[in-house]
């Protein structure tokens, strides 16, 4: 055989070889892209995103549209190939299987904790949205969870009303795991509490609960050391009118700033987007801070594939988010829900030359 024809037939039989490989060897590996955007001041699946009954709303024009990150599941296999491709592409971000899956996380589990996530975050855009507002909100703490053989089990019960530990009052959730672990394992605590079942007739009835009793729980030690029960607390609001929000199929607490947005919007006369373009990401907590969120670059090029002109961005995520910025697209940096407001106004006004916008950290 001819020197040439046989490196030619070396090199395509090589070339098929890494090909073959490229396809059929798996690397431990997932891919994060741009996902669906939605506005949250319009419809979705055939109906309204918020929709709000029990108090007046106002007409809204433009967009204020929450963003996601699509990623591959739990048990993909990604090859070699796929890989390479992923890692070239401008759009895609290739990162560690465990990365998105910590612990061996199935997808089932995944998809129940993302859930939760999303439900919370809902909750907490009303509140922060009505707290905004100046509108009442009731919250209480409640048992949320009593795990499985703990001492808790069988003496409280998801849902009972937390008012005192040890005769101190119950504020916040996060009172509750700092009153308890003041004791050693091994002692006792006693909660001040409105059991569930009394909590429910009471909130029926449109009356505060006149009753409540001590039950007493002997603490045991956790593994960091820390004395425990074996709940975990949680906050119960109730709302002087009804907010649902219809949106199936996304997961995670990053739609929170831009639910709450959305329901300031339609609560007051005032048009917050002047009929611009607004998208954006972040979680919110009841006090309207906004926090950080997964797969920035993601959203930002979602939003603008859609139009967006504004990108409401997390103060935590701006450096990141502006080492590679879409082309017409203005990062605005946000920290409260004030922020956020404030920009919009801004916005609408068309007075956006002292927008606080991300930089890129020298």
């Amino acid at each position: 055989m001819p020197r040439r024809t046989a490196t030619m037939l070396a090199s395509t039989l090589m070339l098929i070889a890494l090909l073959c490989a490229g396809v059929l060897i798996k690397v431990p590996y997932s891919e994060m892209s741009p996902g669906p955007t939605v506005n949250t001041l319009g419809d979705h699946g055939g109906e309204p995103v918020l929709q709000i009954s029990g108090h007046k709303t106002y007409p809204t024009t433009g967009h204020l549209n929450m963003t996601t990150v699509r990623v591959t599941s739990a048990d993909y296999n990604m090859n070699i190939a796929e890989a390479v491709y992923g890692w070239m592409a401008h759009d895609n971000i290739v990162v560690p299987h465990d990365t998105l899956y910590p612990d061996g996380k199935t997808e089932q589990q995944s998809s129940q904790e993302n859930a939760e996530e999303f439900s919370q975050s809902q909750e907490s855009a009303k509140v922060a949205a009505l707290r905004e507002l100046d509108l009442p909100v009731k919250s209480q703490v409640v048992v949320s969870t009593v795990f499985k053989n703990s001492p808790a089990e069988g003496k409280l019960h998801a849902g009972d009303v937390i008012k005192k530990v040890d005769g101190k009052p119950v504020k916040e959730m996060t009172d509750v795991a700092e009153l308890v672990t003041q004791h050693k394992p091994g002692q006792d605590v006693v909660f001040s509490l409105v059991p569930v079942k009394e909590a429910a007739a009471a909130e029926k009835a449109g009356k505060e609960p006149t009753r409540t009793e001590d039950v007493k729980i002997t603490t045991e030690k956790a593994k960091d050391g820390r004395a425990i029960v074996g709940i975990q607390a949680g906050t119960d609001h109730t709302f002087p009118f009804t907010i649902d929000i219809k949106l199936a199929d996304v997961g995670g607490p990053s739609a929170g700033l831009m639910f709450a947005l959305g329901i300031v919007d339609k609560l007051t006369p005032k048009d917050l987007t002047g009929g611009n373009f607004v998208a954006g990401t972040g979680t919110i907590e009841d006090n309207g801070k906004v926090g950080p969120i997964g797969g920035i670059g993601m959203k930002t090029v979602g939003a603008r594939a859609k139009g967006a002109e504004y990108f409401l961005t997390p103060k935590e995520n701006c450096a990141t988010a502006a080492k590679d910025v879409p082309d017409g697209l203005t990062l605005v940096k946000v920290d409260t829900i004030d922020d956020a407001v404030d920009s919009l106004d801004a916005i609408r006004k068309g007075d956006t030359a002292d927008l606080p916008q991300c930089t890129v950290k020298k």
